[in-house]
């Protein structure tokens, strides 16, 4: 007997019965907004992530040396490989570029709830504009998408801020190198540790950014800063044109929002920071408003520099990454997950030489897009029954000898237990959805 790996998943029929709505559902909506579907590798030069990320980046990926002699990874994310799909077909690309992808991804790293070894994401992102309603569309895509999946309004809320603010600020803190006052602040780390903040302790979250080089008294300062979101404040306080400029870029997007009906569930958030570095402007995290889901349930943001640094020419992007996951547990906490149950419109029941009739019927149910069943293993009427019932038929329809000889099919609604007898020749008919109410 084998046991499944560490955080990898097995999705049983009535499992994926409910993963396949929520991920209809979610691709439906970017659809709608015209993001079009792109298919991409599950491997990727693991050179691409470290040239990206850095070379401590290989410690969370499925990585190995192909046959070729290649070193390969199993892609983590899969905003990398878009960015190179985009500088390889260069100008051919008719910009906004709007693309959607559901695919599996592979990290290597810690197993806990909402996290996993093996995850699924829908991908959704805009190439070409480094307008406000790039950023605000695709907010709007993925508050549509909650809701058509049944949440209401109240029950989550994007955390919005920009990366520009929180760079700015810590640049403006470090001084321009001209005065003893000045300090070496490491920007990345500090913002590595701005995404901390909310899952460790305010003494720990002052000594990630001590270590990124602020004082303590700059820690609680620049904390006090961000607490505050006072946008006015922190220009003054800032007085840099990169921190002004990302505040306007800000009020602009969440000006966006409001025309594209999604203001009321954006809330400014300078804590929110967003972990990956090619973060460049306005970021946001879902979070579940009753606090019962503790973590982020999905993010995104735009990252302006990554197709530049991929080798293409300068284009903004915008997008967010939508994990399954995290997406269920929002879902089942506001009672919206979809039952995990099997749907069959039909079960055609054989009783005896009757195959021909019986394959005949079920061809024409499924031609008008029926779920049909009928028998694979010569059972018999109470067996056929039995899994009928296991497979949630709503209507069984018994072909039987003696039936047939009467020119007759039994049509029985399962639900309530009744039935009728109706001509064979005239079943299905030109019935569009036939149920047993249509015969009585």
């Amino acid at each position: 007997m084998y046991d499944r790996l560490k955080g990898f998943r097995d999705f049983y029929p009535e499992e994926m019965t409910a993963r396949r709505e929520v991920l209809d559902t979610v691709e439906a909506t970017a659809g709608r907004y015209g993001f079009r579907e792109v298919g991409t590798p599950a491997l990727e030069r693991t050179r691409m992530y470290v040239d990206k990320s850095g070379e401590e980046i290989v410690d969370e990926l499925y990585t190995f040396e192909d046959k070729g002699g290649r070193d390969v990874a199993l892609t983590p994310e899969l905003t990398p490989t878009v960015a190179r799909m985009v500088v390889a077909k260069g100008q051919e690309l008719s910009k906004p570029i709007k693309w959607v992808s559901t695919r599996p991804f592979w990290r290597y790293e810690q197993v806990q709830q909402g996290r996993f070894r093996e995850f699924y994401q829908t991908n959704v992102d805009v190439f070409g504009s480094a307008e406000p309603e790039a950023d605000a569309e695709i907010l709007a895509f993925a508050a549509d998408a909650l809701t058509n999946l049944g949440l209401s309004e109240g029950e989550f809320e994007f955390r919005v801020s920009h990366r520009d603010i929180l760079g700015g600020l810590l640049e403006s803190m470090a001084g321009d190198g001209g005065s003893e006052t000045d300090v070496d602040i490491d920007v990345r780390d500090a913002i590595r540790a701005v995404d901390k903040s909310a899952k460790v302790e305010r003494n720990e979250y002052y000594d990630l950014l001590h270590d990124a080089g602020l004082s303590y008294d700059q820690a609680r300062e620049f904390d006090d800063l961000l607490s505050s979101q006072d946008l006015d404040a922190l220009v003054e306080f800032a007085g840099t044109d990169r921190v002004e400029s990302a505040v306007s870029n800000l009020r602009r997007v969440l000006d966006a929002t409001e025309d594209f009906g999604v203001r009321e569930h954006c809330t400014l958030s300078l804590e929110t920071a967003r972990g990956l570095d090619y973060y460049t402007g306005v970021v946001f995290e879902c979070f579940d408003t009753t606090g019962e889901v503790s973590r982020a349930v999905f993010g995104g943001g735009r990252y302006d520099d990554l197709i530049e640094s991929f080798g293409g020419q300068s284009t903004p992007a915008v997008g967010v990454a939508l994990g399954d996951a995290t997406l269920q547990l929002l879902c089942e906490r506001a009672g919206a997950w979809p039952d995990e149950e099997l749907a069959t419109d039909y079960y055609v029941l054989t009783v005896g030489d009757t195959r021909d009739v019986a394959a005949r019927i079920a061809r024409d149910l499924r031609s008008r897009g029926h779920v049909v069943e009928t028998d694979l293993s010569d059972r018999g009427f109470g067996s056929q029954l039995s899994y009928a019932d296991t497979v949630n038929a709503e209507t069984v329809v018994i072909v039987g000898e003696q039936d047939l000889a009467n020119g007759e099919v039994t049509v029985k609604e399962m639900a309530s237990g009744e039935q009728t007898t109706v001509p064979v020749d005239e079943f299905p008919g030109e019935h569009d959805e036939p149920r047993y109410g249509d015969f009585v």
